[in-house]
């Protein structure tokens, strides 16, 4: 199919077209920006910091899904919230296919990261005297490289198709981010076998890797059987953050994509849980439950005082 858009430009009707409401939306979204910038900032800050967090898989790992979190976040959350400022809320055709492949570039190398968060946890409990050779720093690496690429991928298939479709009016989206349903919508083409690849590129990649990470949760649990109490505690603590983080991110996006390609009223709501606050709340639920985190955050900010000090 050639490429015959003649749209160069969207509107974006956003989360709501009230003035006062957009004012508070403003407000609402870039605090929550703020907020996830300064939580994944410190985290990533007092990891690299800490030789002794660093050299851990796990902290390895979550350093890194801060990162993508910030990017993720940079995405749509800015954009999101100068659009509560104006009017009209526009985007270039552009402007609009970027932000898709950005989108779920980083969103799709933070779901392989979460993954291997979790293969990281299950070879720490199920197999606790070979972690150190298995979660050795080539694997580590290896899986940070299998990230970026099955992100960009995933990411690749999604523009690739949606890139092809021809768009001449109109060019109004009822949605506060260039997403690929809503798009869908505006093409001038029978969209039903593209529709189709977006179901089967993100809502099954979505389902398989949120299957498999039930079952692996689902094994840790079983072996914790033979733990003593003590040792189920932290074992619990740790895994009890990962799943609510897992919870948090998949259960929106699942349902976001694994339907026919129709739109429904409360779908800008939905988007919201799973591509603004996750970014937000990660920083928090790991922070909260973790005591190394903690303990490396009051090291971090002892220094900088005894720095601030001294000058």
């Amino acid at each position: 199919m050639q490429n015959q858009s003649v749209v160069t430009e969207f509107i974006l009707l956003g989360l709501s077209q009230n003035p006062h409401v957009q004012k508070i939306e403003f407000v609402i979204f870039l605090s929550i920006y703020i907020g996830t910038l300064s939580g994944n900032g410190l985290i990533v800050v007092t990891i690299f910091s800490s030789p002794a967090l660093l050299c851990s898989p796990m902290y390895f790992f979550l350093a890194f899904l801060s990162f993508l979190d910030v990017c993720l976040s940079s995405v749509i959350v800015p954009k999101m919230s100068i659009d509560c400022l104006y009017e009209k809320k526009t985007i270039s055709l552009g402007g609009c296919l970027t932000q898709i492949f950005a989108g779920h570039f980083f969103a799709g190398a933070e779901i392989i990261v979460l993954t291997a968060m979790a293969f990281d946890r299950y070879v720490a409990i199920c197999k606790p005297l070979h972690y150190s050779s298995i979660m050795n720093p080539k694997l580590c690496g290896i899986l940070i490289g299998v990230a970026w690429i099955g992100g960009f991928l995933h990411s690749t298939i999604q523009i690739a198709f949606i890139s092809q479709l021809p768009f001449c009016g109109p060019n109004i989206i009822d949605h506060f981010l260039c997403d690929l349903f809503p798009l869908l919508k505006l093409a001038c083409t029978d969209t039903s076998v593209f529709g189709l690849m977006v179901v089967a590129n993100s809502g099954f990649f979505c389902t398989l890797i949120f299957s498999i990470l039930l079952v692996s949760y689902g094994i840790i649990l079983f072996t914790l059987r033979n733990y003593s109490t003590e040792g189920q505690r932290k074992a619990l603590s740790t895994c009890g953050s990962h799943i609510t983080v897992v919870l948090l991110f998949f259960v929106p996006c699942i349902f976001e994509y694994v339907r026919p390609p129709t739109s429904f009223s409360f779908d800008k709501m939905v988007s919201v849980f799973y591509t603004v606050l996750p970014t937000f709340f990660n920083p928090m639920i790991y922070t909260f439950r973790n005591k190394d985190v903690k303990t490396a955050i009051g090291k971090l900010w002892n220094k900088l005082i005894i720095i601030s000090d001294k000058k």
